[in-house]
């Protein structure tokens, strides 16, 4: 169910529409909290949906929502959890988005 939920979410992300883009990354970061690690059978799909473009966004409101999204999910998930999908983005990602993904590793 909760694969089903998330590959319909996925996509708002992401939408070219910055508008639905961040009204998803702050509905993702109410989520959060209230699912906890129910969220690790999703969370390889969720992070490079959160990650790619949002956390480069030259968007103020995107960046914002894309960053407490990714502060939400150290706070509410079991870090070994996240530390193989970070790792991964990391290496492949450049600018802010590195920097800014490179620090929550550390």
């Amino acid at each position: 169910m909760l694969f089903q939920i998330f590959d319909a979410f996925k996509p708002r992300l992401h939408d070219s529409n910055s508008k639905v883009n961040q009204v998803a990354l702050e509905a993702m970061h109410k989520m959060i909290p209230l699912l906890k690690d129910n969220l690790s059978p999703v969370i390889n799909m969720l992070i490079p949906a959160i990650v790619d473009n949002n956390l480069n966004s030259k968007n103020p409101g995107i960046y914002a929502a894309a960053t407490n999204v990714i502060q939400a999910l150290c706070q509410h998930l079991d870090n070994s959890l996240l530390l193989q999908p970070f790792c991964t983005k990391a290496q492949f990602l450049s600018g802010k988005a590195k920097q800014d993904l490179t620090e929550k590793l550390a």
